[in-house]
């Protein structure tokens, strides 16, 4: 697993052991960072809500987040995104919290741009996270929320006050993207 692109590209992270955490191929993030170009305009502040391994976030750094917040349950992940961003040199610009996602969301700091949902995929956890965000007011109006899922799962067109605004399909992988509506929408 590597940066592939940014101020950090070609940088290895460290890849979890076992199968529990499924981090992103390289091919969809590409592709997931070539659609969020629009949502990237400056410096932005993001989450990665299922962080894993921290990839999605650390590649949100890389081009240029000033701040990302790595949310995960798992002691172990939270360790291993510290050990990541500590590599890379961007600690200084990450929060890391641990503790289920409902809780994480309720402590965030700041409204978020860009947003990463990508839980494991059995577990039904996209609309619950995005009632919880909306809920929290945590996403800019006009931020995107990024949600990795099975190809078999449909999401709806719109939720909670967002708006699908791109889906696109990798194999058995789909990734959509919702828009954070406005109070006018």
């Amino acid at each position: 697993m590597r940066v592939i692109a940014g101020e950090l590209k070609g940088r290895r992270l460290r890849s979890p052991e076992g199968s529990d955490i499924r981090p992103t191929t390289d091919k969809v993030k590409e592709a997931v960072f070539s659609m969020l170009i629009p949502y990237m305009d400056g410096s932005f502040t993001a989450l990665d809500l299922f962080a894993g391994s921290g990839g999605l976030g650390i590649e949100a750094i890389s081009r240029g987040a000033a701040t990302v917040f790595f949310s995960d349950s798992s002691r172990d992940s939270i360790r291993l995104v510290k050990e990541n961003l500590e590599h890379c040199g961007v600690l200084d610009r990450a929060v890391l919290l641990q503790g289920d996602f409902k809780s994480n969301i309720k402590r965030l700091t700041q409204k978020i741009d860009v947003a990463f949902l990508d839980p494991p995929y059995a577990d039904g956890f996209i609309l619950p996270a995005l009632e919880a965000l909306d809920k929290k007011d945590a996403v800019q109006t006009g931020g995107a929320v990024v949600c990795e899922h099975s190809a078999r799962e449909v999401l709806p067109e719109e939720i909670y006050g967002f708006k699908a605004v791109k889906q696109r399909r990798y194999g058995s992988i789909a990734v959509t993207i919702y828009e954070r509506e406005g109070d006018d929408a």
